[in-house]
């Protein structure tokens, strides 16, 4: 998690920027007008709901944007789970800077708290078993950093990030090329020794083709459980598995048990909910310049 944030910092502080920008514009009309500029207030985020905690460094990122000045103290720890109530963070200083930026750091955590918690959930469920919980490129457009980040806060594991570091072979393609022999072979000829190749079959057929041509990972698509199994005994360990298609949180654990590597669940990143965090300015009067 601090490796992934610190290769992808400047990127992210980008990010945090253009959602600041987004949200105040010119200025937040309604601060401006109600509170003195030098009034110092005090409050919390608080989670309202059980769940993993994420994005607690994105937070900071943009308290300190809005206001350098401002005093973040964070009473929780990314990948943790903490049950409702918890206070999660405090954040002191200029009343103004507080609220400019409350908004801006919810969404933020509060998203990334949900794809970790629902992460978390899948990987519960497959424990035991040797499948390893993947995401997919089904992120929010331009928050794919943050998504995927979240997903391994929640114990979960990175697929490809983008269309640019591994060959992922997909019906389209194989149906654009002429068929599986032609596209895997097309791949091989020009790949990069770093690049994996993982080919996408959607029956037996397929699947015996390919091994007869060789990759570094196979994607069972949309195929029934009894056709998985029989995969899972065709493949044989000579290259590695993984599931795709449908992965719900009340049948992975099935696709789990045919001994498949990987499985990888969209869902993660596009219908995960956020997770319920509200803040709230203390209840008393702090301070005032």
């Amino acid at each position: 998690m601090k490796k992934q944030w610190h290769v992808n910092k400047s990127e992210t502080i980008a990010l945090i920027s253009k959602a600041i920008e987004e949200d105040i514009g010119p200025g937040d009309i309604t601060s401006n007008l109600t509170i003195e500029e030098k009034t110092i207030w005090s409050g919390s985020f608080i989670l309202k709901q059980n769940g993993i905690i994420a994005g607690l460094e994105i937070l900071q990122e943009v308290f300190n944007q809005i206001d350098p000045l401002l005093i973040i103290t964070c009473n929780a720890k990314d990948s943790n789970y903490y049950k409702k109530g918890k206070k999660i963070a405090h954040v002191k200083g200029r009343a103004r800077s507080i609220l400019a930026g409350e908004r801006t750091a919810l969404n933020f955590l509060q998203r990334m708290s949900g794809i970790a918690s629902l992460t978390y959930e899948f990987v519960q469920a497959v424990k035991g078993t040797k499948a390893v919980i993947l995401d997919t490129r089904k992120t929010l457009p331009g928050l794919r950093i943050l998504d995927k980040w979240a997903v391994k806060i929640g114990g979960g594991t990175n697929h490809r990030f983008g269309l640019f570091d591994c060959i992922l072979i997909k019906e389209n393609h194989i149906m654009a090329s002429g068929g599986v022999k032609n596209a895997l072979e097309n791949c091989l000829r020009f790949k990069k020794p770093d690049l994996k190749i993982i080919v996408e079959v959607q029956n037996l057929t397929q699947l015996k083709e390919v091994m007869k041509i060789g990759c570094d990972r196979v994607l069972l698509d949309n195929m029934k459980l009894s056709e998985i199994k029989k995969a899972v005994k065709l493949v044989n360990r000579k290259i590695s598995s993984e599931v795709s298609g449908n992965i719900t949180l009340a049948n992975v654990k099935k696709y789990a048990e045919t001994g498949v590597d990987y499985i990888s669940v969209g869902m993660l990143t596009h219908s995960a909910k956020a997770l319920d965090i509200s803040f709230i300015l203390d209840n008393k009067f702090k301070e005032r310049n």
